[in-house]
């Protein structure tokens, strides 16, 4: 029986797990077993590494610096853009509140005088009732 993984098969991922697993091994024996300390020296040697590779490109970093500073005006202007759109249509949302909130008041004054108007009318029929009601009982 052939045990053996079909050879168009792409073992690279294979590989990659048994190098991560190495790595973290490593680092986790020699923090003596201990994660956190572990993960702080993979930090630590990552760093290194990383300026390590930088100081070894001459020139590179002017390059990378130049582009890095106009991406970051690029996207300090669009953030700028982004944040005044914002507050524009915050301003907008706010006059249309307060419009809304004009329109509703005077809608609601105009019923209340409504409401009241009846109200005076049903009670002056209502007096001028009680009022022949007992002006004619006196007779």
């Amino acid at each position: 029986m052939d045990t053996r993984p079909p050879p168009n098969r792409n073992r690279l991922p294979i590989y990659l797990g048994i190098g991560i697993a190495a790595v973290g091994g490593y680092y986790l024996y020699s923090a003596g077993g201990n994660p956190k300390v572990a993960e702080k020296e993979l930090e630590r040697d990552a760093a290194r590494l990383s300026s390590a590779v930088k100081s070894e490109l001459p020139g590179r970093s002017k390059v990378y610096q130049k582009d890095a500073e106009e991406y970051g005006q690029r996207a300090g202007a669009k953030l700028d853009q982004t944040i005044d759109q914002a507050k524009h249509k915050i301003q907008d949302t706010e006059a249309r509140i307060e419009q809304n909130v004009r329109e509703t008041s005077h809608d609601l004054k105009k019923k209340i005088d409504e409401t009241d108007k009846k109200i005076e009318q049903a009670a002056s029929k209502t007096k001028s009732g009680i009022s022949s009601f007992f002006s004619s009982g006196n007779k």
